[in-house]
């Protein structure tokens, strides 16, 4: 199908979502040092406080389909999105840890609902299309949390509370996913669950259930593996940098650095996948990960690390949309079933990696910590296999 005004203009409501979602949760990442010298934690109390996030993620992600079944893919992705932002804010006005630790539990739980709901919106555009564009969307998250991380900068030089930084952050964003749900698809009963279905898709033959659970496996790990490098950036790149001596507001810039070079990746990845296939593209920014992380590491220095988060970035921007796309189309599964299974295991590279890190940073050293980086890296290597290699020419 052709895009029509209607089909351009949901595309472009639903870049706007995924912008805010990024958008949000960056003006308080670089700021979550604050919150562990606000309340005097160590390193490893610091990583569980985190996990409170990705924990409310785990609780919450199931409930995504039966809410976008009831209420459509576009009402629930700008409720969430309205309700992760308010999260945000209640974290940054709370005063003690439980209050900080129950914000952060609604703010992932609100969070992965948006982020299941603009995804089903954004695949159902994209059948619309009838070619990939679902980086693309992804790209406009990165371009989201590149805003929000300047944002939380300016901030952190302004000497602006949290509180304050966190009403301005939700009502800008709060009015720009208002405004795109007016020019998303609407919602035509239950939503059916798609992905790329072209007549260039080869058929497959029915899989095994062992097989479709390795296949699933794989996915998740994959998936896994890209949050937990993302996760490197949302929560220990700006305490990294201080330790090496960079000023605060320098220090916010290794979080911007990943999170702008997966943005530009995310750009180049659909012209990228349609040419080489996702395993290769997956498996160069694996080595990427691997090799620009683990020199960074190996020869600490402020330079040096920012180029590392920025190699790391790069290199897992298109890991969780061909993990998403590619569960969409497991054989032997219902249509929807491997998309939902592996969006919600996905949460689990947040909730094991800031208290693996914390824990290695409290035993070792921060940088001892960040190791997890290169090693997600060789997991992605070992797991890419699974993803859909180079279509042969002709088809």
């Amino acid at each position: 199908m052709l895009p029509t005004i209607e089909n351009r203009r949901a595309r472009g409501a639903v870049a706007a979502l995924f912008l805010t979602n990024g958008a949000l949760f960056a003006n308080m990442a670089p700021r979550l040092p604050e919150f562990k010298e606000q309340l005097g934690l160590e390193a490893g109390a610091y990583g569980l406080l985190v996990t409170a996030w990705p924990v409310g993620a785990i609780i919450a992600g199931l409930a995504a389909g039966s809410l976008i079944r009831r209420f459509g893919s576009a009402a629930v992705a700008v409720f969430g999105t309205l309700a992760t932002g308010l999260a945000v804010l209640g974290a940054g006005s709370a005063g003690s840890l439980a209050l900080v630790a129950a914000a952060f539990v609604v703010g992932g739980a609100m969070d992965t609902i948006t982020d299941v709901a603009q995804n089903a919106h954004g695949l159902e555009v994209q059948r619309r299309y009838g070619r990939p564009i679902l980086n693309s969307f992804h790209a406009l998250w990165s371009v989201g949390a590149v805003l929000g991380g300047f944002m939380a900068a300016g901030a952190m030089a302004l000497g602006l509370p949290l509180a304050a930084h966190f009403t301005i952050s939700w009502l800008l964003f709060a009015a720009v996913a208002l405004t795109a749900f007016r020019f998303c698809l609407p919602a035509r009963g239950p939503v059916e669950p798609v992905g790329e279905q072209s007549a260039a898709t080869e058929p497959v033959p029915a899989a095994s259930r062992s097989r479709v659970t390795v296949v699933i496996a794989a996915l998740v790990l994959i998936a896994s593996a890209g949050i937990m490098v993302e996760d490197a950036g949302n929560t220990w790149a700006t305490l990294y940098l201080g330790s090496l001596g960079a000023p605060s507001a320098l220090a916010a810039s290794g979080y911007i650095a990943l999170v702008g070079a997966q943005f530009i990746g995310r750009i180049l990845g659909d012209g990228l996948v349609h040419r080489f296939g996702q395993r290769l593209i997956a498996q160069l920014g694996a080595v990427l990960v691997a090799v620009g992380m683990g020199l960074a590491l190996a020869f600490p220095s402020i330079p040096g690390s920012l180029l590392g988060f920025a190699a790391a970035g790069f290199g897992v921007a298109t890991l969780v949309p061909a993990a998403m796309e590619q569960a969409d189309r497991i054989p032997g599964l219902a249509p929807g079933t491997g998309l939902s299974i592996v969006s919600w295991l996905m949460r689990l590279g947040f909730l094991l990696s800031p208290p693996l890190v914390g824990f290695i940073a409290q035993t070792f050293s921060l940088r001892a910590g960040l190791l997890v980086v290169p090693i997600a890296g060789l997991l992605v290597l070992l797991c890419s296999p699974v993803l859909r290699a180079r279509r042969p020419a002709g088809r």
